[in-house]
């Protein structure tokens, strides 16, 4: 069969695919000035860690755009305790601007998720998200734990969560517990007793993490609010959080540019899944 040539008799993949995988991402992270040793240390960050903080990566005219365009429409707040009753977000973004696509796409995310899923690797959901004042503490939670598959295990996803305003212990900078992302299945509860940290960062910078990683929203105690955008990533065979055959149009996607639009779903995990029609859909946004 077709899959001997890339998978053990144990199921395991081959090392010579996996080598040419990094091979691919490695060319792929050069064309776009991705140093490949940085990606490497930033990988092994993650690996052992299971977040990275990157400063510095978006710039302010970016985010001074994006914020124009997003805060508008960021005009109801949430419906639950996971959401937050005093935290606004908006989905299904695409549809509505193309403003993060900057964010969803940037190079230097691209060069790690390249590193750690597999080829056609899906965009899971996107959202820009407003936490206001007296916003309380999210609940812990793993982005990944949907997935009915037992842990310890690798992750099926990754995700960024990028500082549009300065992420403070006071205004509700991400709360995380190192290293949890090899945890089976415990559940930390409100993180006490655990080493529960504060991702502060100034604005632009960009918190990169595997979906094993059991993490939440800080409270606001400040008088201001606090702004993010996230995106979380998935493996190809697994199913996306946001719809998006039905939330994204098909006239909207064409304005993307063509990794959004793989990583919207108009793409196939070779050989099978995917297909439309029994072929790529990536033909359905060709003129």
């Amino acid at each position: 069969m077709a899959e001997r040539r890339f998978i053990n008799e144990d199921g395991t993949v081959r090392p010579e695919v996996i080598a040419q995988q990094k091979a691919d991402a490695e060319a792929a992270a050069a064309a776009h000035g991705i140093d490949p040793e940085r990606v490497d240390a930033l990988i092994a960050e993650v690996n052992e860690h299971g977040y990275v903080i990157i400063p510095d990566v978006i710039s302010q005219d970016v985010i001074d755009t994006m914020k124009a365009e997003v805060k508008p429409m960021l005009k109801y707040s949430g419906r639950n305790e996971f959401e937050g009753h005093k935290t606004r977000r908006i989905y299904s973004v695409i549809e509505k601007t193309l403003t993060l696509n900057p964010f969803i796409e940037h190079p230097l995310i691209i060069a790690l998720l390249d590193r750690l899923l597999l080829p056609n690797y899906l965009l899971s959901q996107v959202q820009a998200i407003d936490i206001y004042p007296g916003e309380t503490t999210q609940p812990l939670h793993a982005d990944d734990s949907f997935y009915p598959v037992p842990r310890p295990r690798p992750p099926i996803g990754a995700a960024t969560i990028w500082a549009i305003d300065d992420f403070t212990e006071e205004n509700g900078a991400t709360t995380l517990i190192p290293k949890s992302h090899l945890w089976g299945e415990e559940h930390p509860g409100d993180g006490s007793g655990h080493n529960l940290i504060s991702a502060v960062m100034p604005a632009g910078s960009v918190l990169f993490f595997v979906g094993t990683l059991w993490h939440g929203a800080g409270a606001n105690r400040t008088d201001k609010n606090r702004m993010a955008v996230t995106a979380q990533y998935c493996q190809p065979w697994a199913r996306q959080q946001e719809n998006y055959s039905l939330s994204i149009s098909r006239e909207r996607a064409k304005l993307c540019s063509k990794k959004i639009q793989a990583m919207l779903g108009y793409s196939m995990l070779f050989p099978f899944i995917g297909f439309v029609d029994g072929r790529d859909p990536m033909r359905l946004l060709e003129d």
